[in-house]
């Protein structure tokens, strides 16, 4: 069973691409012997029937666990797929739910009296001046591409490559302004839109203070026991904690933290609202 789930693992990570170089370049007209075409198809059904059979198992051992259905389900999916790949298929789900959520003007994960904290104004600028030139390179490139007399099958695959970039960059966009932190009255939420949630008990919050870092580098960065969650190279605050807490990283590697930088695009109202509670003054005796 080991072996059976090992190889269905390593062939999810190796059919994808072959299939996509595969798809390339018949589409694009070039000609391929009829024995290779024979041999990809037939490695492509081995591989189907190998994730078949694994799932199969997992499933029916599952149910014979004790099992609900779904929980099966649930089980088979955790066991057969990676977890970077299933992180990798998150990713596009909460991208294209923020799209969602970007058209209908909403936010996630901002419970009533919540405060949210934006990070997004110091680089949506830069990031759709990007997307810009994305679409005018995918015009510029169908239209050379046309010039050339590239096949219609290659100008198709380009097209969709490149719409789907666009799509991906504007979904980034939209889960950076709709996947605000957030700071309530139980806990600190630092987030970099599909990609990082951090959830912070506030009792393990020891001090808060404001910094002026402009040589950050990388977007979630872990060093020994600090965290860096970096917009434009740029952090202006930092969260030290009294115990450490179990940070998840993009692809799903934990570390433990006791030290936060993060970016807010109002350091002011994230200090105010990280700011301890004024206890109540005891009531005086009559």
């Amino acid at each position: 069973m080991n072996v059976t789930l090992k190889a269905a693992r390593a062939a999810l990570f190796a059919m994808v691409p072959a299939e996509l170089v595969l798809a390339v370049l018949l589409l694009s007209g070039v000609p391929l012997p009829r024995p290779v075409i024979v041999v990809a198809e037939a490695v492509i059904l081995a591989v189907l029937v190998l994730e078949a059979t694994a799932a199969y198992r997992l499933f029916r051992t599952g149910r014979r666990g004790g099992l609900p259905r779904r929980a099966a389900l649930r089980d088979t999916y955790a066991q057969l797929v990676p977890e970077p790949v299933r992180r990798i298929m998150g990713f596009d789900f909460k991208g294209m739910h923020s799209l969602v959520l970007w058209v209908a003007r909403r936010r996630d994960g901002v419970p009533p009296g919540a405060t949210p904290l934006s990070y997004s104004g110091a680089q949506t600028g830069t990031m759709l001046t990007f997307l810009f030139a994305m679409v005018v390179e995918l015009f510029g490139l169908e239209i050379i591409l046309r010039a050339v007399g590239a096949p219609a099958g290659l100008r198709a695959v380009v097209f969709v490559i490149d719409a789907y970039s666009i799509l991906v960059v504007l979904a980034i966009v939209a889960a950076c302004v709709t996947r605000p932190h957030v700071v309530s009255a139980g806990e600190l939420r630092v987030r970099y839109g599909a990609f990082f949630d951090l959830r912070v008990p506030r009792e393990r919050i020891a001090s808060v203070r404001q910094v002026r870092n402009y040589n950050e580098s990388g977007l979630v960065r872990i060093e020994d026991d600090r965290l860096a969650i970096v917009v434009s190279s740029q952090t202006n605050i930092v969260v030290e904690l009294t115990e450490p807490v179990t940070a998840v990283r993009p692809l799903g590697k934990r570390a433990e933290i006791r030290t936060i930088r993060f970016f807010a695009d109002t350091p002011r109202a994230a200090l105010d609202a990280l700011r301890p509670e004024t206890a109540p003054e005891p009531a005086l005796e009559g």
